[in-house]
């Protein structure tokens, strides 16, 4: 590792963090105001439930599930590792790879709302698939050409994409996950204006088959970073490495190296400098991916286990009809509703605009990833031995072959995907803080001066004279929301809670002052009880929505978003208790004392690595520790 990055510092990398943030709120947040004790139930009721499809929509629908019900053998890309290339032509002759491009540009002009169906779709047939597709149209060259580019670029790329010439997004270094401060490739400008690219990315999702690529890399004087459209076949690009993984087996994820690449001035996307906040503005409707996808997977899992647990008999009735069996099935289905709830709502609003989404897309993604891996969890326990048996294996022996292993192998990563579920929580908590850090952060703040402190005083304690009674003053009793029915408890709950949410970011900002960003159990324990809040919500309005809409299974979703919330509330209640009671000092002062080797006898008994002969390649050293709130550029790997 390079001293430059040894020298990196904790305050740097926030600061490069800080830089990359979008500062300002122009548009209205749900998640904002619950963070600042706002329940502002107006921002999501009447939720909006889907539209009548339009019919160009509907036909290719229509013709992309026929397709891959009849040509895509997830079985087969798994066992061979490879994407079959009739189903990748396939895919083009479909205009599947143009799907979020404007038809001017060869594309087929869907909404968000019609993308993101395709990918629930996606999200229950193959992950592998869902992955070569979000990658390119999600993360890859066309949304922030959309976005950003210029229309050169547009003009030269959009069609390219469309026509199904795949691209990939390059972040990720060997040494840079999270911390933008660390990237180490570089793009220096030349005097005639253009551009020399130096450096290696890792787990380029499509970087083996990609012809287009989406490139950060830093000016090695300003240190910014600025995003590039780099072609696979200029000299000097090249794969060094095809990157394997416990599932998504035929996931084309490369190492891709830089060599005195020439870049044209005019493949430079936005500003200079701008780079990582392209990146995050494009994460923040590409985000929805993977959660949309994920009701996909958990809808089929619904399936899996109803089916199973209805013929499976034990002990003289259906598995499905003993209590342990039952409960996971029942909060299966709860949950579903719930996630399906927030990420449709999510997806609409990013549709409609007038929307700050960055908050939902990010808990749409950590929440319904978390929870669905639970449910692939149950899934394979519920179905046993069937479950961690190969699909070729059930099939050789003549049972149904239903891939829940493989399931399993291919849906873990997206708890890591596109930001792992630790960055997500880090990015939500340092907005959560967002406000008081803006009124009071001089107060924390090490670079401020006593006089600069006292001189904020004034500010400070007129904002919070009037904010703070308020988190107190509220009504969230009966008979509030009383036209909810039996689900209005559900929403005085969720009232009564954000108040009490905002009035505990703002104790801990008191308690811990400026080591509250240390405090990371702490503030996830906070940001978990918001999205709960935000799933209940979203569910009790949905419910609601559907019953105002004469909806025919109105009467069984407000079954299912009872359930959820009074699940929900339990887990809010105990969050809420867990803040200030519980073992966090404990924990992190034993773990230091496991990476200090103070523990490392309880390793002994074991083959240990060293003996193996596999600790040839040294890890780089930790982190700078704790990991600081603001260092949080939620990006990671597609």
């Amino acid at each position: 590792m390079s001293k430059e990055l040894e020298q990196i510092s904790e305050l740097e990398s926030r600061k490069v963090a800080e830089a990359s943030r979008e500062t300002e709120w122009k548009q209205p947040s749900f998640l904002r105001e619950m963070f600042l004790g706002n329940f502002r139930l107006d921002l999501i009721h009447p939720y909006p439930l889907p539209a009548e499809e339009r019919p160009e929509f509907a036909a290719f629908y229509n013709a992309i599930k026929e397709f891959l019900r009849d040509q895509v053998d997830p079985v087969e890309i798994d066992t061979t590792g490879e994407y079959p290339e009739q189903v990748v032509d396939g895919l083009r002759k479909l205009g599947a790879f143009g799907m979020k491009i404007p038809k001017k540009y060869g594309g087929l002009g869907f909404t968000n709302v019609e993308y993101q169906k395709v990918m629930q779709l996606l999200g229950s047939i193959d992950g592998n698939l869902s992955a070569l597709l979000s990658a390119h149209q999600s993360i890859g060259v066309p949304q922030p050409l959309k976005l950003f580019g210029s229309d050169a670029l547009k003009k030269k790329y959009l069609p390219r994409c469309a026509a199904g010439d795949i691209s990939a997004f390059a972040l990720t270094e060997p040494q840079v996950g999270s911390d933008p401060a660390r990237v180490q490739t570089t793009a220096e400008k030349t005097p005639e204006g253009d551009y020399v690219l130096n450096g290696e990315k890792l787990w380029c999702t499509n970087g083996t088959i990609a012809k287009l690529l989406v490139v950060m890399a830093r000016d090695p004087k300003s240190k910014k970073i600025s995003a590039f459209v780099v072609e696979t076949n200029w000299p000097g690009v090249k794969v060094e490495h095809r990157c394997h993984f416990m599932g998504l087996r035929a996931l084309a994820n490369a190492v891709i190296s830089f060599k005195n690449v020439r870049i044209p001035a005019e493949n430079l996307i936005g500003e200079e400098g701008r780079g990582l906040k392209i990146a995050l503005t494009t994460l923040n409707d590409g985000r929805l991916s993977i959660p949309n996808g994920s009701v996909g997977t958990s809808k089929l899992c619904l399936e899996i286990c109803r089916t199973w647990a209805s013929e499976r008999v034990q002990w003289g009735k259906p598995v499905g009809k003993h209590e342990a069996i039952a409960h996971k099935i029942a909060d299966m289905a709860a949950t579903t509703f719930a996630m399906e709830s927030i990420v449709a709502l999510a997806t609409e609003m990013s549709d409609r605009g007038g929307y700050d989404i960055r908050l939902e897309a990010a808990a749409c993604k950590e929440w319904n990833s978390d929870r669905t891996w639970e449910i692939v969890d149950d899934t394979m326990q519920i179905r046993g031995g069937r479950g961690y048996e190969t699909a070729t294996s059930l099939k050789a022996r003549g049972e149904q072959p239903i891939a829940v292993e493989q399931m399993m192998r291919d849906y873990r990563i997206n708890k890591i995907f596109e930001g792992s579920s630790e960055i997500m929580h880090l990015f939500m908590a340092r907005e959560a803080v967002d406000k008081h850090l803006q009124v009071a952060g001089a107060m924390i703040d090490p670079e401020k001066s006593v006089a600069e402190k006292l001189s904020d005083l004034p500010k400070i304690s007129a904002f919070y004279a009037s904010w703070y009674p308020t988190r107190w003053l509220g009504w969230g009793q009966w008979p509030r929301y009383k036209e909810f029915g039996e689900l209005a408890g559900h929403l005085r709950f969720v009232e009564r809670n954000t108040r009490r949410l905002s009035r505990q970011i703002f104790h801990g900002m008191i308690a811990y002052q400026g080591k509250l960003q240390n405090k990371q159990a702490f503030l996830f324990r906070l940001v978990d009880v918001a999205n709960e809040l935000f799933a209940m919500a979203a569910s009790v309005a949905r419910a609601h929505a559907m019953e105002e809409a004469g909806h025919k299974e109105a009467a069984n979703a407000a079954e299912l978003a009872d359930l959820f919330c009074r699940n929900a509330r339990r887990k809010v209640v105990q969050l809420f208790h867990e803040l200030w009671a519980n073992d966090d000092v404990r924990k992190y002062k034993v773990a230091l004392r496991v990476l200090d080797g103070q523990h490392a006898w309880l390793e002994e008994g074991a083959l240990t690595l060293r003996e193996r002969g596999e600790t040839q390649l040294k890890p780089e050293p930790a982190e700078p520790e704790p990991v600081a709130i603001p260092k949080v550029r939620p990006i990671g790997t597609h």
